[in-house]
């Protein structure tokens, strides 16, 4: 029902640190206090409410904000030098979902821009030079989807990223983040998403990868990026999204983590915490939201009756969004008095488009699919957005147009299965000699 129409004061639904007070706790009512004269004078007790009918999203100035980084950043923005395929994914898909379309010198530049991050191994970096990482690729890749062209597709090198995908593959089911990096659940997903669009999801790549995950759900039902991890929203969302592409999400206790994602919603903000004892951030309004229409999809498959207005207060989470997270001139952000910037402007509409549309999953076609007949909309009906696939995050129709690309093309041949068999001979080298 939201925030706005609760009928008893946001003093009553406020922090209460009963008396102890402790730097989070301090942090906390900080917060809020930045947030109640932001609702409150939409508040169903406010004797002069405005009516919510005037919330609106300033889509025009998002737009014009987010083009201002598609032409590219200042030199304050050096460090991010590393994130050029991020950018584009972050800014690309803000400007879809808001329905805005790219010029063809925008195109050719994203084009060129992530052709020059791809390596010969067939992943990309964050930039040009820069060694492959599997988080800029699944941007990289999810970008050119978003595209659309042949142009766009044909610049991923289907066979030799599957090879280099195999090489990161762990003997436990994980994948290292890049050669000799990290290995958490991020890795599973960003690899089987990636492959998944492309048709390169086959059983070697995905062995152990579901036990894997399943090893990473935490006592309180979330999933930590690795065994042992406390339980975060990220890994949460990347966990479930993966073991959905599997079609192994009885791998995990599904109640427990719809227990514990159902309490991270903050009960006077609207929006979502990352952690638990953790300040709300617009970035989790998808890293968090992200995993109810993937829940719903599970109560679908088991045939078990749910509310299909959903496990999350929807116009709880756009209300925060839309009130607490747009800067006037352009851009979204974390929490009131912090800077917009191209990461937020992303989730935060991820996390909008999610809260207005409703999924069905589709037994048939074995996907996820928009109800058309069926929204949520806070504000103006001019602030629906386009729907956000809830596993890929890019656009329905653009995944739906990639994976039909790619549907029938297969990428077994002489060198790829030559490649593909020494990758899976160093990986049982490994396995050896760690048993030794």
């Amino acid at each position: 029902m939201g925030i706005l129409d609760l009928p008893f004061s946001l003093d009553e639904i406020s922090y209460n640190d009963g008396g102890i007070q402790t730097e989070s706790s301090n942090v906390q009512i900080e917060v809020e206090n930045d947030v109640k004269p932001l609702i409150q004078p939409y508040h169903i007790m406010e004797e002069n409410r405005i009516n919510s009918d005037h919330i609106i999203l300033n889509r025009h100035a998002h737009i014009k904000f987010l083009r201002v980084g598609l032409k590219g950043l200042s030199s304050q923005a050096v460090g991010l030098d590393a994130s050029q395929a991020w950018i584009c994914y972050w800014i690309i898909h803000s400007l879809d979902l808001l329905g805005a379309t790219l010029s063809k010198s925008e195109i050719e530049r994203a084009i060129n821009t992530l052709s020059a991050c791809q390596n010969p191994t067939g992943g990309f970096g964050g930039g040009p030079y820069q060694f492959s990482h599997v988080a800029p690729t699944y941007a990289a890749v999810n970008t050119l989807a978003i595209i659309g062209t042949e142009e766009a597709y044909n610049v991923i090198n289907r066979e030799k990223l599957y090879e280099w995908f195999m090489s990161l593959k762990q003997p436990d089911g994980s994948f290292q983040m890049n050669e000799g990096g990290e290995i958490d659940v991020r890795g599973c997903y960003c690899v089987l998403a990636t492959a998944k669009l492309l048709n390169i999801l086959t059983p070697e790549l995905t062995s152990g990868v579901a036990e894997f995950i399943a090893s990473c759900q935490t006592y309180e039902g979330g999933i930590g990026g690795y065994p042992g991890n406390e339980a975060h929203g990220g890994y949460s969302f990347c966990g479930l999204a993966a073991l959905e592409i599997l079609k192994k999400t009885d791998y995990i206790n599904s109640d427990s983590l719809m227990e514990w994602v159902t309490s991270c919603q903050m009960k006077l903000e609207g929006g979502f915490q990352g952690r638990i004892n953790k300040l709300v951030d617009g970035c989790y309004s998808f890293w968090q939201g992200g995993s109810f229409p993937l829940l719903e999809g599970i109560y679908t498959k088991k045939n078990e009756p749910f509310d299909t207005c959903g496990f999350f207060d929807r116009e709880a989470l756009q209300e925060y969004i839309l009130l607490c997270c747009q800067n006037q001139y352009g851009g979204l952000l974390d929490k009131p008095k912090k800077s917009p910037d191209f990461y937020h402007t992303c989730y935060c509409l991820s996390g909008l488009s999610l809260a207005q549309h409703y999924y069905i999953y589709d037994t048939i076609q074995d996907d996820f699919k928009e109800n058309q007949e069926l929204t949520t909309i806070v504000g103006k009906v001019s602030n629906l957005i386009r729907a956000t696939h809830p596993v890929h995050n890019i656009s329905m129709v653009k995944v739906k147009k990639i994976t039909s690309y790619f549907s029938n093309s297969s990428i077994v041949n002489v060198d790829s299965t030559e490649s593909l068999a020494s990758s899976i001979e160093i990986i049982t080298n490994k396995d050896k000699s760690s048993d030794n």
